[in-house]
C-alpha cells in the first residue's frame, strides 16, 4: 500500500498554520521581551524574514519531489544515503519533541487550576505521577485522531484553525484597546543601535521562542507525498504559513508590550514578572479586569498547543516512515492502516515522545533543543536546490524560485546563524545526539539494510563532517554561551566565510543524478 494524495491547498495551509500556532504564542512574547525588551518586535521580523527565505527553497524542492518525509528523501537524492541519514535523524529527533512540548504547555497552564498535576522543582513546573497520566492521555488522543480517520483529522484541524486564529486576533485588539502604554516602546530604537541590544535581539530569536514559533512551515515538506495540486499547495502552505503567522505574532508582541504597566519595568525587562505570568496573556487580562478574556485564553491554552501537537504527530510520523523506506530503520515502520496512515510510525513516536518528559522537564528545556536541531535540517534546502539546478537543469518545475543563486546562499547563512544563536549549552547536547545517530547508521549499514541506489554516499557526504564540526567549534569559541574568543560582531563575518566555503564544497560534492539513478531512486522511495 502507498499513502494517498488527500490534502488540498487550503487544508495543507491550515495544517501548517495550525502546526505553527501552538504554545509559542502563549509563552514567546513574554520570554522574547524579557531578553530583548521592546526590541523583541525586531526579533520577530528577523525570525520571520529569515524563515521565509529558507522556506522558499523547500517550496521548489517539494514540488519537484512530492514525497512523504521530504526531510529524509530530498537529501537522499542530492547527496546520498549518509547525508540523508544525518539530516533526517536530526530533524526527526527535533520534531519528536514537539508533541511533548505542546502537552507540557497544556498541563502547565492547567496547573493554575489543577495544582496536583505538577511539582515545582528549582522554579520549573515538572509533571508528577498524576501529570504523567494526563500527558499519556493527551499524547494518545493525538495518535488516535491521526490513526482513526482522515476526515476526522481535517474537520478537527479546521475547527482548531478557526478558533485559534480568532482568539489571537481578538486578544490583540482587546489588549490594545484596553491598555496601550507607548512609553514601553521607548527603548526599541536604542536597542537596535548598540551591540548589546543586537546581542539581546538575536538571543531572543533563538532562545526566546521566536525561531521555535516558525518551525511548523516544514509540515508542507513532510506531507508533499499526500498533497493535491502541488504547484499551488506547497508554496502556499510553506511560505504562506510563515507570512500569516508573522503578522499574528507581531500583533501579539506589540499588544503584550503595550499592555504592560510601566511600573512592571522599573527593575528592567529581564526582571519582568507579574501575577499569573505562568500564562502571560491570561495574567495581563486578569490584571486589566478582563475576566471573560481570561477564561477564553485558558481554553485556548489547551486548544492551541493541542492543535499543534496533533499536526506534529502527523508530520513527524512521515519522517520516520521515510527513514524506514530508505532502510535506516526496520521495514515494519512502513505498515499502514486501512486509512493508509503510517500507524506503527505514529505509535513508535508516541512511546519515544513520552520518555522525553523525563530528561527535558518544562517547556523551555525542550524548546532550545528542538530549534538547534531543526535549523540544521533546514540547511539542506538551499544546498539541495542548488544541486538539483545543476543536475536536473531541464526538469519541468511546477514552482521555480527566482534568483536562486542569491537566495540559497542567504538561506544557508541564516540557517547557520540561527543554529549559532541557540548557544553553546544547546549545541553541545545536539552534538551528542548526532554521535548517537552515527551509531544507528553504522548498525544499519553492517546489517545490510541500506541497499539503495548509489551506495552509502560517503564521498558525497564528506562535507557534513566539517560542516557540523565547524558549527560546534564556532559555537564553543563564540559569544553566545561560548568562550567569547570570537567576539560578537566578528562572529557574523566568521560564519559568513564558513557558510560560503561549506556551501561551495557541499554543491561540488553532490551526488551524480543520472536519469537512470534518479528513476531508480524515485521508484524506491516514491509514494505515488
Amino acid at each position: 500500500m502507498t499513502l494517498n494524495r488527500r490534502f488540498t491547498p487550503v487544508s495543507l495551509l491550515m495544517l501548517s498554520i495550525n502546526g505553527m500556532v501552538g504554545s509559542a504564542w502563549l509563552f514567546a512574547p513574554l520570554y522574547a521581551a524579557k531578553i530583548a525588551g521592546s526590541s523583541a518586535v525586531i526579533a520577530w521580523l528577523i525570525g520571520g524574514v529569515a524563515t521565509a527565505i529558507i522556506a522558499l527553497t523547500f517550496a521548489e524542492l517539494s514540488v519537484l519531489f512530492p514525497v512523504a518525509g521530504g526531510t529524509a528523501q530530498i537529501p537522499q537524492m542530492s547527496h546520498g544515503t549518509f547525508t540523508s541519514f544525518i539530516v533526517s535523524w536530526i530533524a526527526w529527533l527535533s520534531a519528536l519533541t514537539m508533541a511533548p512540548i505542546e502537552v507540557q504547555a497544556i498541563l502547565q497552564y492547567a496547573s493554575t487550576y489543577f495544582t496536583s498535576i505538577v511539582n515545582i522543582e528549582n522554579g520549573i513546573p515538572v509533571l508528577n505521577g498524576a501529570g504523567m497520566v494526563w500527558a499519556t492521555i493527551l499524547m494518545l488522543a493525538f495518535c488516535i485522531i491521526n490513526i482513526a480517520s482522515y476526515k476526522g483529522l481535517v474537520r478537527f484541524n479546521f475547527g482548531l484553525f478557526l478558533f485559534k486564529v480568532l482568539v489571537i486576533i481578538l486578544t490583540v485588539f482587546v489588549l490594545i484597546k484596553t491598555s496601550f502604554n507607548t512609553v514601553n516602546f521607548s527603548g526599541a530604537a536604542t536597542g537596535a543601535f548598540t551591540l548589546t541590544g543586537w546581542h539581546a535581539i538575536l538571543t531572543a530569536v533563538a532562545s526566546g521562542g521566536v525561531a521555535f514559533a516558525f518551525t511548523g512551515f516544514k509540515h508542507g515538506v513532510e506531507l508533499a507525498g499526500e498533497t493535491k495540486n502541488l504547484a499551488v499547495a506547497i508554496p502556499l502552505a510553506i511560505v504562506g504559513s510563515v507570512i500569516g503567522c508573522l503578522i499574528l505574532y507581531l500583533g501579539l508582541q506589540v499588544a503584550f508590550i503595550g499592555a504592560l504597566s510601566p511600573n512592571m519595568l522599573v527593575n528592567g525587562w529581564q526582571h519582568l514578572s507579574f501575577a499569573g505570568d505562568v500564562g502571560p496573556f491570561a495574567g495581563l487580562a486578569a490584571g486589566l479586569g478582563l475576566a471573560w478574556l481570561v477564561k477564553l485564553l485558558y481554553i485556548d491554552a489547551a486548544v492551541s498547543p493541542g492543535g499543534a501537537g496533533l499536526i506534529y504527530v502527523t508530520s513527524t510520523a512521515r519522517i520516520l516512515y521515510a527513514m524506514s523506506q530508505i532502510g535506516y530503520l526496520p521495514r515494519w515502520l512502513q505498515i499502514l492502516n486501512k486509512q493508509n496512515f503510517p500507524v506503527t510510525a505514529i505509535l513508535v513516536n508516541f512511546v519515544l515522545g513520552m520518555f522525553l518528559f523525563l530528561p527535558l522537564p518544562g517547556w523551555q528545556a525542550m524548546v532550545s533543543f528542538l530549534v538547534s536541531g531543526m535549523v540544521i535540517s533546514y540547511a539542506m534546502g538551499p544546498v539541495a536546490l542548488l544541486c538539483m539546478r545543476i543536475e536536473m537543469p531541464h526538469e519541468k518545475r511546477g514552482f521555480k524560485l527566482p534568483a536562486a543563486k542569491i537566495i540559497c546562499p542567504c538561506a544557508f547563512y541564516f540557517c547557520n546563524l540561527l543554529s549559532y544563536w541557540c548557544g553553546w549549552e544547546t549545541i553541545y547536547k545536539l552534538a551528542i545526539a548526532m554521535a548517537i545517530g552515527i551509531v544507528f547508521f553504522v548498525t544499519a549499514s553492517l546489517r545490510g539494510r541500506l541497499n539503495v541506489p548509489g551506495g552509502l554516499g560517503l564521498r558525497s557526504g564528506m562535507w557534513m563532517a566539517p560542516y557540523l564540526g565547524g558549527l560546534v567549534l564556532i559555537s564553543y569559541l563564540g559569544a553566545f554561551g561560548g568562550k567569547n574568543i570570537i567576539p560578537f560582531g566578528w562572529d557574523f563575518l566568521v560564519i559568513a566565510i564558513f557558510s560560503v566555503v561549506i556551501l561551495y564544497f557541499a554543491v561540488k560534492n553532490r551526488a551524480s543524478v543520472t536519469e537512470q539513478i534518479l528513476d531508480q531512486r524515485l521508484a524506491a522511495i516514491s509514494t505515488f
